[in-house]
């Protein structure tokens, strides 16, 4: 998992967590239950869509070599690496 798709995964699943939110207070869910399963189904979807957004950024970017693999070394990179 590259920076972006990091970044992207905390945006996106803050997003899809208080999309959901909305719509539960809209159907008159003022309850704990209402924040526990939107919160939960954000970190579900966060890594999924984090890694699909960045890899449909980079592969949609003419100056970018998408199909350049790197093995990495754990979920986290390594900061000093370059971009993959």
């Amino acid at each position: 998992m590259d920076r972006l798709a990091i970044y992207l995964a905390v945006l996106s699943g803050a997003s899809v967590a208080g999309a959901l939110l909305i719509a539960a207070f809209t159907l008159d869910y003022y309850n704990l239950w209402a924040f526990v399963v939107c919160g939960v189904v954000g970190l579900i979807v966060a890594y999924p869509m984090g890694y699909w957004m960045s890899r449909r950024i980079k592969r949609r970017d003419p100056n970018w070599n998408h199909r350049k693999g790197r093995q990495s070394d754990g979920i986290l990179p390594d900061p000093k690496a370059p971009e993959i």
